[in-house]
């Protein structure tokens, strides 16, 4: 994907102004309610006109001046917060609608097999009226792609579900998009959900592109902004059970879990619930216990976040300034990182 947008647009309140070309399949564009990312997505969709500017998709002009390519024309799948399906039309008649309105010669998406991927297969036959929310907001993936496009915009598609369905659906979408090599724009306003489904970011702030990063730069940059730390995720598998608890292997050594353990998924842990200490202790309440080695420091608001290399894995803690010169935290010391049982919370099973 080669996409290139350089537009304005004005409204009585609030000016859009941005310019900036990417490259990368997975690209996220992440910022505040109200800072223009639905805006944004409306142009490039061909939803709006801007006042002034280009727009360019693979090198075909989308905007320029006077030329004007209508939506339908753009080769561009859009999926919303709400899944817009048509009540009139079954599962199958609306996952068919834009991959019959597409050449023969661009349907590169196999229906058959996109329906194994979304797991839809039972419902072609139903009505959308009788589907649950995420039964609807698969089907308006499956819709969108098999319209064939050439980029994927979805802006907030994860905002309206509770956190199962929105872990589940963002399975969906990375498996599909993967599948089928389809390069997206994915607009959140969560940086978990950036984490999850791309790798770099374009940051959106009062309409203007403010940052352009790396998703893990971002989520370092912003550790000491927010209530939630850094949030690190780690891919746990294959449990024992020790004490009442799952013990997963981690790092040569077993990470004790206390909360939603038993399957293999993916975990998430604040850098927040990492206590940091100088020497081995005697007794420590705290299950999880690691000999770790720093690997890094950064300053993010007024914390200081710590990499560190725990038997081969990487974890960052979120320390004070003054606690990471008591600790004599620099690159290369040794440090114990205790961990209690019940600071890891699973985002997803494998099997979702």
């Amino acid at each position: 994907m080669d996409l290139t947008v350089s537009v304005t647009k004005s409204f009585s309140s609030f000016d859009l102004s941005v310019d900036f070309s990417i490259t990368d399949g997975k690209v996220g564009l992440f910022g505040p309610s109200g800072s223009g990312k639905s805006t944004l997505v409306s142009l490039i969709a061909g939803l709006q006109k801007p006042d002034s500017g280009v727009i360019r998709l693979d090198g075909k002009t989308l905007n320029d001046g006077g030329t004007i390519t209508a939506p339908e024309c753009r080769g561009i799948g859009l999926i919303f917060q709400r899944p817009h399906l048509f009540p009139h039309l079954s599962v199958r008649g609306n996952l068919l609608y834009g991959y019959h309105r597409r050449a023969a010669h661009e349907r590169k998406v196999d229906f058959d097999s996109l329906v194994e991927v979304l797991k839809i297969g039972h419902l072609l036959e139903r009505g959308v009226n009788r589907l649950s929310g995420g039964e609807q907001q698969r089907v308006a993936i499956g819709r969108a792609v098999l319209s064939n496009p050439r980029l994927l915009l979805m802006d907030e598609p994860l905002s309206a579900l509770d956190d199962t369905l929105r872990f589940q659906i963002m399975q969906y979408l990375r498996i599909v998009c993967e599948t089928f090599s389809i390069p997206y724009l994915f607009i959140s306003h969560s940086l978990l959900e950036m984490r999850l489904m791309v790798d770099h970011v374009l940051t959106i702030d009062q309409g203007r592109i403010v940052d352009r990063s790396t998703v893990e730069n971002l989520a370092r940059s912003r550790m000491g902004l927010g209530q939630t730390g850094y949030i690190n995720m780690l891919k746990l598998a294959n449990p024992g059970k020790v004490d009442g608890m799952c013990a997963y292997p981690w790092g040569g050594t077993n990470l004790y879990v206390s909360t939603a353990c038993g399957d293999d998924g993916v975990f998430e842990l604040s850098s927040r619930e990492i206590m940091l200490i100088k020497q081995h202790p005697s007794a420590i309440s705290a299950r999880n216990l690691l000999e770790c080695t720093v690997t890094d420091t950064f300053l993010s608001g007024a914390k200081v976040g710590v990499e560190l290399l725990c038997g081969g894995e990487t974890l960052v803690a979120e320390i004070v300034q003054e606690a990471a010169k008591e600790l004599d935290i620099r690159q290369g010391a040794k440090i114990y990182a205790a961990i209690k049982a019940s600071a890891f919370r699973r985002i997803f099973r494998e099997s979702e």
